[in-house]
This record gives C-alpha cells, structure tokens and sequence, in this order.
C-alpha cells in the first residue's frame, strides 16, 4: 500500500520509512527540509517538503495515500512555552487533510499518561493530538510509549551525556517513579505493525512498553553500569524543574525547551494501562538492559561514547 511517513528526518520516521519499504510498501517522505532527510540518510523515491503545522504541502503528500504515520512535535521552537496550542493546530489541520484525502488510517506515537495526577503539558498535549487523529478516520490507530531505548533517541542520549559528563548524579524527587521503557526497535516493530493491522485493533489507542518497570533512579543506574561508569548519586527531596532542566540541557548539550517538558513529565508514575499491545500485535519484547546494550553498540559503530 502507499503510505506517508511525516518527520523523517527524525529518528522514528528515519527508521520507519525504509522498514516499511522492505515490508512491500510504497512510502512517500513529508518533511520541512530536504538537506535534514539526507543528512538522517534517508533514500525515497517521493519526498514531499512541506510544513504540517502550516498546512503546507499536506494536500500533495496525501494524495492517493491509504496510510499516514504522524510523527511530529512542536515543543521545540514554539515562542513562550506555547507548543500545546500549536500542537493541536498542526493535529487538527493533519486529520482534516487526511479526512479529505480519503486516508484510510492515521498512525500517531504518542506517550503514556499517570494513572493518576495530572499529565504534564507534554503529555496533556499529546492527549489532545490523539484525540484529534483518532478522530481523522475510524481506523485509525494511537500508540502511546515511553522512554524509547535507541542510539538516536533523544531521551536516551541525553540521560547517557548527563551520565558522561556529570561527576556527581543529583536525582530530584522524582527519581522514585516508576516507568516501562521500551526498545527503540520494538517500538519500531509496534508501527510497522499498525500498518496493516486488522480493523478490530483500530480505533483507539495501545500504551506500548518494554517487559521491565523500573524507577527513573534504577533507569539511570543500569545506563551507567552498561556505559562501564560509578558515578556518585545525591538524592533530593525536590524538583525545581524550570532551574534543573536548564542545567541538565546545558550539561547534555540539548534545547531546554525540549528537555524542560519531558522533565515535567518525570513527576508521576508512566506505567501502561494493560500489556495486551504486545500479544494483539504479535511484537516479542526486548528486555531493558538487553535494549541499552543495543543502543550503545549501535550508537558507538558511527561515534565515540567517551565514558565506554
């Protein structure tokens, strides 16, 4: 089937697009910049540039599409904090496209939701762009993840350069929420799969996550142990997220405005709801530690992870 694949120059769509080209699929690109998508290494044969916050090119790339994948955020970039809104515009947009267009399916990635407390911005926000692209067709499908264990996952990357470059860990309060990370290619396997999957499983969202629950402060223990590294932990009894999230992005060399929010995220438990995805799916799960051992190889097979 023809199917577009949004964001990929990032890391998800960057590696969808050629694992549903070698499922038989025909894929069509959606991205801002041409020069990023090369850069990812990405190779298709449509590639349509465009803005889908905007709207721009979104007619063009749905044209004669069965399936569209949505794999976009705006946290970055959005002028005072205000990616919520903008967020919603850019889903609300997409879904009336893809609505008009005939699109079978929209496939979105989103994040788990606490059980219980309230969802941070972030996730408030991604709440609200799910609703919007479940409502786009009656097939269509969300998965919610969290953490994703991958060499270009961002959430990784920044949890392994703080680890690198900090000699002491100071974990906030938060450090004692529990949450299932998932590997980056099971999650991979999740979408793949969402694809042609049955329309009994459409229609709603599937919280997706890896076998493991650990809590934030075990996360990191277990990253360290596999880089190889001790790193001394102080253990705080609060968060200050706005001052620790400047800091943590300026040691890991990240955007704040990306590393805030996730680290609003922290404050609750990220537990799914069921473990049903992963049967009705038929996706086999990796383990955590087999996820990162992974995700360190793959990452040091293009570059150097100086505390290895």
């Amino acid at each position: 089937m023809r199917i577009l694949v949004t964001g990929v120059s990032g890391y998800v769509g960057a590696a969808l697009a050629p694992a549903l080209e070698r499922e038989g699929h025909r894929v069509r690109g959606f991205a801002r910049s041409p020069e990023r998508v090369a850069e990812a290494g990405v190779v298709l044969d449509e590639l349509v540039t465009g803005d889908a916050l905007t709207g721009a090119g979104l007619e063009e790339a749905m044209d004669g599409v069965e399936v569209a994948y949505y794999l976009i955020h705006s946290m970055e970039g959005a002028a005072g904090g205000a990616f919520p809104e903008q967020e919603r515009r850019g889903a609300e947009r997409f879904a009336e496209t893809a609505r008009a267009a005939g699109v079978r399916r929209v496939v979105y990635l989103g994040g788990l939701v606490p059980r219980e407390g309230d969802a941070s911005r972030h996730l408030a926000s991604r709440l609200a762009v799910e609703e919007s692209l479940l409502g786009a067709t009656p097939e269509s499908i969300a998965l919610r993840a969290s953490i994703v264990i991958g060499a270009r996952s961002r959430s990784f990357r920044f949890l392994v350069r703080l680890i690198e470059r900090l000699p002491v860990l100071a974990l906030p309060a938060w450090r004692h929420n529990r949450t299932r990370p998932i590997d980056g290619r099971d999650m991979l396997a999740f979408l793949v799969a969402a694809a042609s999957a049955p329309a009994a499983l459409s229609g709603r969202s599937w919280d997706i996550a890896g076998p493991d629950t650990v809590t934030y402060e075990q996360l990191i223990e277990r990253i360290a142990e596999s880089m190889l590294v001790g790193r001394p932990k102080l253990g705080l009894g609060f968060t200050m997220t706005p001052l620790a999230a400047q800091f943590a992005a300026a040691v890991a060399g990240e955007d704040p405005a990306l590393i805030e929010p996730l680290m609003e995220g922290l404050e609750h438990d990220l537990l799914p709801r069921d473990d049903a995805a992963a049967g009705a799916f038929g996706i086999r799960l990796h383990s955590f530690d087999a996820a990162v051992e992974r995700a360190l190889r793959d990452w040091e097979s293009t570059e150097e992870v100086a505390a290895r």
